[in-house]
């Protein structure tokens, strides 16, 4: 009998070896999803994402990071401007990440991901793979191709069957544009905001998708929270890694539409005074003015002609901010038929724009009103449009006088 309970014992000792060693590499292995929230520097409004791999038979606490890149580089603003940026994936301890977002007081989500061991090792392996030598590098896109849209990717890819991700945006469909708005709006950012608004052209005005608006950290997040993959939910459990309470900027008046609003409403004032000063004044605001739009106008064209990317692509700005404009502005002040004639197309372009504004497919923002305002006052007096009507009628009232005059003398 003893001999027998032997017999099976020893039939059933690998089998019974095979299932330990797979239950301890399915738990020594744990992958998750990190989620940050913005911070205060531009390039973190949005947030940021990380893939995190604890290795609890060796110890290893490793955060594998697409977002790093290097400002040392020489040619940086070069490429930055044609839209060439080289990010690349880094790897390093998550103390360390850790560290870093307590010092900015960035709180930080993280997602456990519910994959088999197969799938673990399979992605920890493209991770490892990913971050030597020049694997780690790739052409970084704001909107299509980024930190989280990697992360995401590679989660996909390695997964054993095909991830399926819920809806998770409202029913009316955001654009990219508005999409990059709330955050803009939430951290109190009127300036970027508006920066963005000039150089982006209407390309960034299309209807997102449920997986391309998975550009952005919280809208990753939460296509994780519901996503499944052969069945069963991707995500095995949330928790909060680093609770700190959001502080959101302070809101500032001077918003640039307040600011080109109270311009708008000097300028006006000015136009219309007969004083030296204000005449004086308005020579010098009207090259500086023109200026400005012109190098504006001449930045819009230059990104759309050599950004590789098309997010400058299309841009309705350059109907109000006109690149000849830079050139204009130099010779404002000459009293020239051909500058004025210039100045009278300028205001029908203008007046054009502002008519047409609610059916142009960009989204334009509302500090440009006050803008194009004072382009229609500025342009109005160097055309002489006004003026023309006021004397022609001042004419027809001395020819009035004249004729008032001679019939009295006979």
């Amino acid at each position: 009998m003893k001999l027998k309970l032997r017999c099976i014992l020893l039939f059933l000792f690998p089998f019974f070896c095979l299932t330990v060693v797979a239950q301890s590499g399915s738990s020594r292995l744990r992958i998750s999803l990190l989620t940050c929230s913005p911070g205060a520097e531009l390039y973190t409004t949005f947030g940021h994402t990380a893939i995190r791999v604890t290795d609890s038979v060796s110890g290893r606490d490793m955060v594998y990071n697409y977002g790093t890149f290097d400002d040392r580089d020489p040619r940086f603003y070069v490429r930055f401007t044609e839209g060439i940026m080289v990010y690349s994936l880094s790897n390093y301890s998550f103390q360390d990440f850790l560290a870093e977002y307590q010092y900015e007081q960035r709180y930080v989500f993280e997602q456990n991901l519910n994959l088999t061991n197969e799938e673990k090792q399979r992605l920890y392996a493209a991770l490892r793979e990913n971050a030597r030598g020049q694997n780690r590098y790739y052409n970084y896109y704001f909107h299509t191709d980024n930190c989280t849209t990697r992360a995401r990717d590679i989660i996909v890819q390695k997964s054993g069957a095909p991830v399926v991700f819920n809806n998770i945006l409202p029913s009316a469909i955001p654009s990219y544009r508005n999409l990059i708005h709330s955050y803009l709006d939430k951290g109190n950012q009127p300036w970027s905001k508006l920066g963005i608004d000039f150089l982006l052209g209407s390309n960034l005005d299309k209807k997102v998708t449920n997986e391309s608006a998975m550009f952005l950290p919280d809208y990753l997040m939460k296509g994780i929270d519901s996503a499944t993959v052969n069945g069963r939910p991707l995500l095995e459990q949330k928790s909060v890694v680093l609770a700190i309470t959001p502080v959101s900027p302070p809101a500032t008046l001077f918003t640039p539409i307040f600011v080109f609003a109270a311009l708008f409403t000097l300028i006006t004032l000015l136009s219309f005074s007969d004083n030296k000063f204000a005449r004086g004044f308005l020579n010098v605001f009207d090259a500086v003015f023109f200026l400005l739009l012109g190098i504006l106008g001449l930045v819009m064209v230059t990104l759309w002609a050599i950004r590789i990317d098309t997010v400058c692509q299309n841009n309705y700005n350059l109907g109000w901010a006109l690149p000849t404009h830079f050139f204009i502005a130099f010779v404002v002040y000459l009293k020239r038929n051909w500058i004025q004639q210039y100045f009278r197309v300028v205001f029908v372009l203008t007046l054009l724009f502002a008519i047409c504004w609610l059916f142009i497919p960009q989204k334009i923002n509302m500090a440009v009103l006050p803008i194009l305002g004072i382009v229609l006052v500025r342009s109005n007096f160097r055309g002489n449009l006004f003026k023309k009507k006021l004397k022609s009628k001042n004419t027809t009232n001395v020819v009035l006088s004249t004729n008032t005059t001679n019939i009295e003398l006979k």
